[in-house]
């Protein structure tokens, strides 16, 4: 029986990666700041006839250290191994870059940065002994400019440079690395989009091309794991705006300034 830690696992994708994965027949490890939602997604799963012995949780702040110990010290306690780690706690912003307050750009770095490479860190024995995976949500921001999200697409940029030279670290060790790269997800990460004050935007979001729902990217995420891919885009369209951002960047930039005018207004 594989054992599979995810993160941010109470709504959203991590949520629906829980669904998914139990019934595959995985025990679940399942983590968020959001304890009361979290309570609630275990009793789903045991009315939805997942055995309580498959289930545990962790409740708190990934970024603080004491919470990443508990949770490595629950999967070797309740469990005795790791063989999937996926990093998907995160959260964004929607504001110009010059009028935010410096307070959410750390948050946000901590939570989608800090966090994921802290717990893999404190992970990795656990993983090396099962010779398992690690899935890490990165973003398409992390691959170019998009407006009103200059501390997100910095913080999933680092964590793409981070997990690839791991990566390239851990080859011997048999710890394979899947990175993930969604553009616009239906997911509740979007609704607690914090403001320029810290304090959740107000403005709706802009969007471009389709927005995916988190049920189709999990079925995504679980094909590439299963034929051991290293990276997963999953729309075509972002895809190509990341290309024409490199080989057409003025285009691009008439392009995301018209769609997210309204943004930076």
């Amino acid at each position: 029986m594989r054992v599979t830690l995810i993160t941010g696992a109470a709504s959203g994708l991590g949520w629906a990666m829980a669904r998914h994965w139990a019934a595959a027949g995985d025990a679940l490890l399942l983590a968020d700041i959001d304890a009361d939602g979290l309570a609630r997604r275990a009793a789903a799963l045991a009315e939805a006839g997942v055995a309580p012995a498959r289930i545990a949780t962790v409740a708190g702040d990934l970024t603080q250290p004491p919470l990443i110990a508990q949770l490595v010290d629950t999967a070797r306690t309740r469990f005795g191994r790791l063989d999937l780690l996926v990093n998907n706690a995160g959260i964004t912003h929607r504001s110009p870059a010059h009028r935010t307050d410096p307070a959410v750009m750390r948050r946000v770095m901590a939570v989608d940065w800090q966090a994921p490479l802290e717990l893999t860190l404190a992970a990795l024995p656990l993983l090396r002994d099962a010779r398992g995976a690690i899935v890490t949500i990165g973003s398409m921001a992390g691959w170019m400019p998009v407006p009103g999200r200059a501390a997100y697409g910095a913080a999933k940029a680092a964590l793409t440079q981070w997990f690839e030279v791991l990566r390239l670290e851990l080859e011997a060790d048999g710890v394979h690395l899947l990175m993930v790269y969604p553009s616009f997800l239906d997911t509740p990460i979007e609704q607690h989009a914090l403001g320029a004050d810290g304090a959740l935007a107000a403005h709706a979001r802009s969007t471009v091309g389709r927005i995916r729902s988190a049920e189709d990217t999990v079925r995504a995420i679980d094909r590439a794991l299963a034929r051991g891919a290293r990276w997963l885009a999953p729309d075509p369209l972002a895809r190509l705006g990341a290309l024409l951002w490199r080989i057409a960047p003025a285009w691009y930039l008439a392009s995301v300034r018209r769609r997210f005018g309204g943004e930076l207004r």
